[in-house]
């Protein structure tokens, strides 16, 4: 059974940071891709960024040039480093792992994250 366990939510002004941590139970490697969802209340859930094969990066374009997600094998950890965050980034993000690049097989339980005044 894999778990996912995403940690570093909280609560932000606008133009703060912060980074989120998903902690995977077995070598990160062992997915094909691995990603960074999010949930905003009455919204459907979206894709904020993935990193495929460990090199390939792709995101949003809500977040381009603010987000950067990386991976850390020897910690078995993914990371979003979330700067210049907005209120519209608002949401619940979700880490999320696929074995394929079709379909994600396994996401956590969600960290919530708000940016506000």
């Amino acid at each position: 059974q894999v778990q996912l366990a995403e940690s570093g939510g909280g609560l932000v002004q606008p133009g703060g940071s912060l980074r989120l941590s998903c902690a995977a139970s077995r070598s990160i490697f062992s997915f094909t891709v691995m990603g960074w969802y999010r949930q905003a209340p009455g919204k459907q859930r979206e894709m904020v960024a993935t990193i495929t094969s460990g090199t390939i990066t792709n995101y949003a374009d809500s977040v381009k040039g603010r987000f950067s997600i990386s991976g850390d094998n020897a910690k078995n950890s993914v990371y979003l480093q979330m700067n210049n965050l907005k209120p519209e980034d608002t949401a619940v993000y979700y880490c999320t792992a696929g074995l394929t690049t079709f379909y994600m097989n396994y996401w956590g339980q969600g960290t919530q994250v708000t940016v506000s005044s």
